[in-house]
């Protein structure tokens, strides 16, 4: 009996340690599968998650780096030649060394600290801060605010040469007479106070006038309007060359001249269609509307100077080109083929009513700087405002022409900001090198030229 007893309850013992050890499995089984579930459910979010990221995209850079060549090419060889022809030969080579040796200058300028102060981390909407100094923290992955397709640096390079060509442009206001040591430190200035500031304010991600609702493709206000009231401060701050308005100081190789004004059309489908920073259907809408536009104003151009003066020109059909190309630059991205010809058949006749005015002013803008960039680079942010249409970019938007004539006054703000900065900052600048450095060659100096007297080298033997 005792022996059945201590059987049974060995039995029962041996269930309920059974019973007990499934219950704990059970258990186990429920806890560890929990996680199981989980991680079952996050797969598809994960992956998600993997596809929305940031991804460099090998067409959109090939673009990029393709467009970034030829906005380089704007400045030298384009600007170079198209300014080295148009003064006389005793200035032809000091002429084409500004645009080269600012290439050289504000290329290291950008890498140090311009492209931090432009578009790093926005301070306050008004400048980028410090943390991208040295491009620390500016690396080939891709930067969602600027550069979601394509390495951050294929960016910040893009928007170099825009940061180079622009002070190239100033330098027509002033040829012939500026000393070159004071040129450089001028653009050095410049680009830091004025172009990376202005540069943050209408394209960085945080910056008050891209708040503000301005639009700017590709630098109507900040390279063209910017280079024009600043050319416009130089010609008023600076003495006119020996002769202005009573010697005749005629272009002295045409032929170098609409060379380098070919240049500048060719880099510029870099310099608007690469604005969009892909390799897509709205590159090719800035592309075909920048050749439209180029086209339109130098026929305008032409045309109204052969009404004027009872001949067309070369140097004409070339300024009213490179007039077109301003005007539609910051339109580009937002405006269709029609909406391009007439903003080219504008700038073409503005432009040359502008440099015909300036004789009657008598400042010495020496090479057309304000009557070609600041005028065409006006009309064109303006004529944006009535154009632009979200049905060619759906990340712009609509202009007068398309039920919001706001946009025309958002436009003008963002005009009269530009040209009142750019006009007073570089006032500023000047006057304090008049003071420290000088800034024009001596009256010796520049009847020499500044092929020898800055440089001791001639343009032709």
């Amino acid at each position: 009996m005792f022996t059945r007893m201590g059987v049974m309850h060995g039995i029962l013992s041996a269930f309920t340690c059974l019973m007990f050890l499934a219950g704990g499995a059970r258990v186990w089984a429920e806890e560890a599968a929990a996680p199981i579930a989980v991680t079952a459910e996050a797969v598809p979010q994960a992956a998600a998650a993997a596809a929305s990221a940031p991804k460099i995209d090998s067409g959109d850079t090939t673009w990029v780096l393709v467009s970034t060549a030829m906005v380089l090419a704007m400045t030298a060889p384009g600007l170079a030649l198209f300014y080295g022809g148009m003064v006389r030969s005793k200035n032809a080579l000091g002429t084409i060394m500004q645009s080269f040796i600012l290439l050289c200058l504000i290329s290291v300028q950008w890498v140090l600290w311009g492209y931090s102060l432009a578009f790093g981390p926005d301070k306050g909407h008004i400048i980028g801060g410090l943390e991208w100094l040295g491009l620390n923290g500016v690396g080939l992955d891709p930067n969602a605010d600027y550069a979601a397709t394509i390495p951050h640096q294929a960016f910040m390079a893009f928007q170099m040469m825009f940061a180079v060509i622009t002070p190239a442009l100033i330098t027509g206001a002033f040829a012939e007479r500026m000393r070159f040591s004071t040129f450089l430190v001028f653009s050095l200035l410049w680009a830091t106070v004025i172009y990376d500031p202005l540069a943050h304010w209408v394209w960085a991600v945080g910056g008050w006038l891209r708040n503000f609702g301005a639009l700017d493709f590709a630098g109507g206000t900040v390279v063209h309007i910017s280079s024009g009231a600043s050319a416009l401060a130089c010609a008023l701050v600076m003495r006119t060359r020996l002769g202005y308005g009573k010697e005749h100081m005629a272009p002295h190789n045409l032929p170098m001249t609409v060379l380098g004004a070919a240049l500048l059309w060719f880099g510029w489908f870099g310099f608007n269609a690469g604005s969009a920073v892909a390799s897509g259907a709205l590159a090719t809408s800035a592309f075909v509307v920048t050749n439209t536009a180029t086209a339109a104003a130098g026929l305008a151009w032409m045309f109204g100077e052969w009404v004027h003066r009872g001949k067309p020109t070369v140097l004409g059909a070339a300024s009213g080109a490179v007039a077109g190309l301003v005007a539609i630059t910051p339109a580009s991205g937002f405006v269709g083929p029609m909406a391009s010809i007439l903003i080219g058949v504008g700038a073409g006749l503005l432009c040359y009513m502008a440099v015909m005015l300036k004789a009657k002013l008598g400042y010495d803008d020496s090479l057309d700087v304000v009557g070609i960039h600041g005028v065409g680079g006006t009309w064109g942010a303006l004529a944006t405002g009535i154009f632009a249409s979200k049905a060619v970019n759906a990340a712009g938007a609509d202009g007068l022409l398309y039920g919001n004539p706001g946009q025309v006054l958002i436009q003008a703000g963002a005009v009269l900001v530009s040209v009142g900065f750019a006009f007073v900052g570089t006032f500023i600048i000047l006057k304090i090198l008049d003071k420290t450095m000088g800034l024009c060659v001596s009256e010796g100096e520049e009847r020499m030229g500044l092929d020898l007297s800055q440089h001791e080298e001639r343009a032709y033997s």
